[in-house]
């Protein structure tokens, strides 16, 4: 008993100082928590108090930026209102005028329909009527003012233009003529010209439609036609027949072919140099070969490739001094007469040839307006089209650049031409000797011997009747019938 009541106490004491033990340790275990959490607060509150600052700073910044957006906004606020009264009083001082004004028309209104015995619409009419007359009259002598004004001084400023422009380009001026001469190694050569029973110098004239002069004159025989084309191939074959020595109708008619096919390319060629020159490229190869044409072309004795490129640095040089485009004032000064590059191959004027041409290859609309101006077809719709009718005329007009006799007598060869052509069964017709003769050259197959002579009296009984001319003109009529044949 004793024992178990020692045991009990025992298990008491024993849980008693377990109990003190525990408390001991949890207490000291709650002091380190409580340091740590005391420290851990500190950061915590040192934290907070910086954020709370920063927030502090960030509001004042606020506030102050919100101080003076209000004061700029009160400030255009205040402006506004300054308007909105200028505004006020402007309009109470327009309605003041307005309200005078109609008060002194209504008194004009009452006074002129008491005078006259008017109602007021009447009144009010009849003086509508007298003020627009009134302002129409100091209008128009205004005007007429102006305009004398201003033609004066168009005047002095086109003049001091086209001074400024001529005065800048020099061009080269040649005549053409209507014949050229060859010269020959010796005398001895024009009876090879002329051939056995002149049958050289029949096929000569024949092929290459010239008339050939081998008169007393030493060393020279002349080539005459009013076609500088033609007249050009001619002059080649005879010279490169002469340097070959081989003269006779076959070999006149091989130099000839080779020369007409040299002469094609060559057209280009002139024309491609040309466009470089003046740096006009991109152009159409087509329009760049009639250039070249345009080398073989005259316009009343002056050389039509020499007089546009007068008129393309002239245009230019114009539009320099007037403030327009340079370069399409060069190129529609280029392009402006080559229809007359067509003009031999084709019906129709050389205007209407040459804007259809250009249209056709896409040239600029100032170009076809510039063709179409030049001889007043059309108004100058700019300063390229305008400059190139002014240089067209200072290039035409100048001293010495044409010749209305020589026009008259190319025009009336042509003419002389064409009658003979028009008929059926001629396949060539050449004008020769200053157009006092014409030859003619007739299909064998198409006209026979018998029909010959009624076919040359009707192309000369035409002649007669829609030329004028001096003298008489003699009809050649030609037909010949050739047989080639080979032997095996």
């Amino acid at each position: 008993m004793y024992i178990a009541i020692v045991a009990f106490l025992l298990f008491n004491l024993g849980i008693l100082i377990g109990w003190f033990i525990a408390k001991m340790y949890a207490k000291n275990q709650y002091k380190e928590y409580e340091l740590e959490a005391k420290a851990k607060a500190s950061i915590i509150k040192q934290e907070a108090e910086r954020l709370l600052d920063e927030s502090k700073n960030k509001v004042k910044q606020r506030e102050l930026e919100l101080k003076s957006l209000e004061s700029t906004i009160q400030s255009k606020q205040e402006d506004i209102e300054r308007s909105l009264r200028n505004i006020n009083e402007k309009e109470q001082r327009l309605d003041t005028l307005l309200k005078q004004n109609r008060i002194k028309l209504a008194e004009l209104t009452d006074k002129l329909s008491s005078v006259a015995s008017m109602t007021k619409d009447e009144a009010r009419k009849e003086l509508l009527e007298s003020h627009q007359k009134e302002i129409e009259s100091d209008l128009a002598k205004l005007t007429r003012k102006k305009i004398t004004i201003a033609k004066e001084n168009v005047q002095k400023e086109a003049n001091y233009l086209l001074a400024q422009a001529v005065t800048r380009y020099a061009g080269e001026f040649a005549g053409e003529r209507l014949v050229n001469s060859v010269t020959l190694p010796s005398d001895e050569h024009k009876g090879k010209i002329i051939g056995k029973d002149g049958r050289n110098i029949k096929a000569l004239e024949q092929l290459l439609g010239v008339d050939i002069i081998v008169d007393d004159t030493p060393g020279v025989i002349l080539v005459s036609n009013f076609n500088l084309y033609r007249r050009a191939i001619a002059v080649e074959v005879i010279e490169r027949l002469i340097d070959d020595g081989r003269i006779h109708p076959a070999r006149i008619e091989e130099i000839h072919q080779k020369v007409e096919k040299e002469f094609e390319e060559k057209l280009y060629q002139e024309g491609e140099k040309v466009v470089i020159d003046l740096g006009l490229y991109p152009m159409h190869e087509e329009l760049i070969k009639l250039l070249g044409r345009l080398k073989y072309r005259a316009s009343y004795g002056q050389n039509a490739l020499l007089h546009s490129l007068e008129v393309a640095r002239l245009a230019k040089s114009l539009a320099a001094e007037m403030g327009g485009d340079e370069k399409l004032a060069l190129r529609a000064g280029l392009l402006h007469d080559i229809g007359k590059a067509l003009t031999q191959d084709f019906d129709g004027n050389h205007i209407d040839l040459g804007a259809e041409v250009c249209r056709k290859y896409n040239e600029h609309p100032v170009v076809i307006n510039a063709i179409y101006a030049h001889h007043g077809h059309e108004e100058p719709t700019c300063v390229e089209s305008a400059a190139v009718c002014t240089a067209d005329v200072l290039s035409a007009a100048r001293p010495g650049a044409r010749r209305e006799v020589l026009e008259s007598f190319t025009k009336r060869v042509k003419e002389l031409e064409s009658i003979a052509l028009s008929h059926d069964g001629v396949m060539q017709a050449y004008a020769i000797n200053a157009g006092r003769e014409i030859r003619i050259f007739i299909d064998a197959s198409k006209v026979s011997d018998d029909e010959l002579p009624l076919l040359t009296h009707k192309i000369a009984k035409e002649i007669e009747e829609k030329l004028q001319f001096p003298g008489e003109i003699k009809v050649n009529a030609i037909r010949e019938t050739k047989y080639v044949e080979f032997a095996k």
